[in-house]
């Protein structure tokens, strides 16, 4: 029977590039040897890895290849793709999708042939997969000495009583552990069942349905019938036009939203709370001021802090301040600027989703906090849009039928749905989505190797409507602007009026309160008359004018100074009461005369209270000047943006050259060590010769454009050249003068890598161990499993099981055909050189 580490050595060139491009984790850092990769392989955190990006029909496939052996008369043995086609229940349409999903598994090395013909080779897991997968894999029980005879299980069956029966098919397809009702008929059922063998006591209030009697039950199958991918003609479709014209929509929301909020708090920056984020107070206030609901609020918030668009200032009572990267934002088109959103929101670990809710220690979690970090986001937000896209041109699934999809490609790593939910809800505010759909420009994001901001905005741009110049001024003091008013038009828009609707056309409306706020940035009525015609098909109606030229002649009429502030007028009757108002107490107003008031107020606090009591007071200067009193707009210093490209902690993918270059290392370092006769060391030529393919690995990351970085420094100078250049010099002999058997090893790696395969094949071994006081130990053991940083194996001689931590594993030696112990080597004579390692 072929072992793992012989089916990775029999793999061709291609072959073992092709698991390095499909599992970039055992790749990084690069292994030493094919058995190194090997070991890797068989790693619970790889195995995880692997499992855990493969779809339901892959991960059924492997299950029913551990189900079946593990039920198997001789489990060292192996299955066939026939028996697994039958297992999963699939008949001849079904076939060779199930036959597929083998190919994809054993492409994966989750499952490897053991044997057998070539055409229809015998398939065993890869060490370490069944127990990954649990006992109860398919639903069904671990194989227990007490289980029933297959043969006898028919009639045993025809016996059971009808209540039974319904107690027996609640537990046929798992999983196969029932709580006992504590009395009535359902309990007597189950007495009868214990009573028979059908069931089996697992404690005073659980049974176990056998392993035996549940493949009876399913007709020998392991699995109901065979997975498959939900259908995308059930979702619902959107016209192409409709979600293009939502995208856009919703694209220019947000950046109108964000620009809000960066208008919003250059004039008033909320503080810094005391553990950092922004107060719940605070953002119901940013809330209110945009129109939206806090929760949308709180992801505008977060949108521009990733972005690095506001910050902490840094002060001794620090605020949220915009940065200097907030003009520049700000200075693009409507495209760009949405185009970066777009690409932050794709690639930020943030989750906005968390604002509001509360942590293990009862505390609000506040928006802008350090709280709301969470490293799968990126790849979840990935996951969605590409369901999306494969779902095809219209298709708008909501997020039960989107999880439901997930569920299908990643079986194992199924997101909750309220996540699911919040992707979608982000992406249609953010306008990812049109309608529930995913736009031609949403598809950029799934892109990971190019820059998704140019197609972002190229497809943005061809979804926009084109901008108008036009306003349609009216009698009743509002405005229409027929579409998408131009970057011109909407500044002046929004310096003068108040915006009603929005929808195919703007609507706005002109009050005295706007009319003044263009009054006190700096405007005159001429001015803001003239700008207006220039826009206007029809030019100023009459009402508009009189209305802007009445604040104007009431702007400015009272003007204010510092005493830390004064009032002054030509009219007397103006400042009547305004001194004895007690509304106004807090200003400190003091009669100078019948038309100047002084107050301890500062100026802007005086200017404020005196609109807020429906003046329309100015600034002036020492010399009688009017001051145009503009509001102050802060900013501060830019910081780096508070994301990082996400690689989904597996690594980055390696380029096909230098996957093939890694594989060549491999090879040369397989044929050093067997041309030196031992895989527990290399010989002097083995290190020069890893050392020269590591060589090669870096020319070839050079020529592939690499970038420096530790992952491609590794394969020129780490581990691989390192294990074999430290090892060099070590004697290939043993203290008693014979070689080391070729298939032994004295590296940790391999060492673990030869249990895994062990404990699968249920063979034994010569295990080397540093016991407690330092000498060196040999013992021949059937091991059982190796996990967690732990080997337990069953010591054959003293017919005891013991536990062995790896780190004091010296060195492993499969047991040959005669069984004869091996020879120690010098590596593992020495216990501290041992012990070490």
């Amino acid at each position: 029977m072929a072992t793992f580490s012989e089916h990775l050595r029999g793999r061709s060139d291609d072959e073992l590039v092709r698991l390095l491009l499909r599992r970039p984790d055992l790749a990084h850092p690069s292994p030493a040897t094919l058995a190194s990769l090997a070991a890797r392989a068989t790693s619970r955190p790889s195995l995880e890895r692997a499992l855990a990006g493969v779809d339901a029909a892959v991960l059924q496939a492997v299950e029913a290849v551990v189900a079946l052996l593990a039920g198997s008369a001789d489990p060292a043995t192996g299955v066939r793709a026939r028996d697994v086609v039958a297992a999963v229940g699939a008949g001849r349409p079904e076939a060779p999708a199930v036959r597929a999903a083998l190919a994809t598994a054993t492409d994966l090395a989750l499952v490897h042939p053991a044997g057998g013909r070539t055409s229809d080779p015998l398939l065993r897991p890869a060490p370490g997969v069944a127990e990954l997968l649990g006992p109860a894999t398919a639903g069904l029980a671990a194989p227990a000495p007490h289980d029933p005879d297959p043969a006898a299980v028919p009639g045993l069956l025809a016996d059971a009583p009808a209540a039974g029966r319904a107690v027996l098919d609640a537990l046929t397809w798992g999983p196969p552990v029932g709580v006992r009702p504590a009395s009535g008929p359902a309990a007597e059922a189950v007495t009868e069942l214990v009573r028979a063998g059908l069931l089996v006591r697992a404690d005073e209030r659980h049974v176990v349905l056998p392993r035996t009697v549940a493949l009876a039950l399913r007709d020998g199958r392991t699995h109901r019938a065979p997975a498959a991918p939900p259908a995308p003609e059930d979702l619902p479709r959107r016209d192409a036009a409709l979600v293009e014209a939502e995208h856009a929509a919703g694209a220019e929301r947000a950046v109108r939203l964000v620009a809000g909020l960066l208008r919003l708090w250059g004039q008033a920056p909320p503080p810094v709370l005391r553990a950092g984020g922004l107060g719940v107070r605070d953002l119901r206030r940013t809330a209110s001021a945009l129109e939206v609901t806090e929760q949308e609020a709180a992801f505008v918030v977060e949108l521009a802090g990733v972005g690095a668009l506001v910050r902490d200032d840094g002060e001794e009572s620090p605020h949220h301040v915009p940065t200097t990267l907030a003009d520049e934002w700000l200075a693009l088109d409507l495209a760009d600027r949405w185009a970066r959103l777009a690409s932050w929101w794709a690639a930020t670990p943030r989750w906005p989703a968390l604002v509001g809710t509360r942590d293990e220690r009862g505390a609000v979690r506040p928006a802008l906090g350090p709280e709301l970090g969470r490293p799968w986001a990126p790849r979840l937000r990935h996951a969605v849009l590409g369901l999306l896209a494969d779902a095809g041109p219209g298709a708008a699934p909501d997020a039960a039928a989107v999880r439901a999809g997930l569920a299908w490609r990643t079986p194992r790593s199924v997101p909750p749905l309220e996540a699911v939910a919040a992707v979608l809800r982000e992406a249609g505010w953010l306008g990812v989505l049109g309608a529930g759909a995913l736009p031609v420009a949403g598809r950029a994001l799934l892109d990971p190797d190019t820059d998704p901001r140019p197609a972002l905005a190229a497809g943005l741009g061809a979804a926009l409507p084109p901008a108008v110049d036009d306003l349609l001024l009216q009698a009743d003091l509002t405005g229409i602007v027929p579409g998408r008013p131009s970057q011109e038009l909407e500044a002046l828009l929004d310096a003068s009026a108040r915006v009603e609707s929005r929808g195919g056309a703007v609507t706005v409306r002109f009050t005295p309160e706007s009319v003044r706020d263009a009054l006190d940035a700096g405007s005159t009525a001429d001015d803001l008359l003239a700008d207006l015609a220039s826009h206007a098909r029809g030019g100023v109606p009459q009402p508009l004018e009189y209305l802007v030229r009445d604040a104007a002649r009431r702007h400015g009429r009272l003007r204010t100074g510092a005493a830390s502030s004064y009032v002054r007028t030509e009219d007397p009757a103006l400042l009547a009461g305004l001194a004895e108002d007690p509304r106004h107490a807090d200003l400190g107003l003091v009669r100078l005369a019948p038309t100047v008031l002084a107050a301890q107020a500062p100026l802007h606090e005086l200017l404020a209270a005196l609109r807020a009591h429906g003046l329309a007071p100015v600034a002036e200067t020492p010399d009688g000047q009017v001051l145009h009193a503009a509001p102050t707009v802060r900013r501060v210093a830019a910081a780096r943006p508070r994301f990082a490209p996400e690689d989904g902690g597996r690594g980055a993918q390696p380029p096909a050259e230098r996957a093939e270059a890694l594989v060549g290392v491999l090879r040369r370092a397989e044929e050093a060590r067997a041309a030196g006769g031992s895989t527990g060391g290399s010989t002097g030529g083995a290190g020069a010769v890893v050392r020269g393919a590591a060589a090669e690995v870096a020319g070839a990351a050079a020529r592939a454009g690499a970038d420096g970085s530790p992952t491609l420094r590794d394969r020129a100078s780490g581990v691989a050249a390192a294990t074999a250049a430290a090892r060099a010099d070590r004697p290939a002999t043993g203290t008693r003068g014979g070689p080391r058997p070729a298939a032994g090893t004295a590296d940790p790696a391999e060492a673990l890598g030869l249990l895994r395969e062990a404990a699968a094949g249920h063979t034994e071994v010569w295990l080397d161990v540093v016991g407690s006081r330092g000498a060196l130990e040999r013992r021949r053991v059937l091991p059982v499993r190796v996990d967690g940083g732990r080997v337990r194996v069953v010591d054959t001689a003293r017919d005891a099981e013991i536990v062995v931590a790896a780190h004091r594993v010296a060195a492993v030696t499969p047991v040959d055909a005669a069984g004869t112990e091996p020879a120690a080597d010098d590596a593992a004579a020495d216990p501290r050189r041992t012990d070490t390692a």
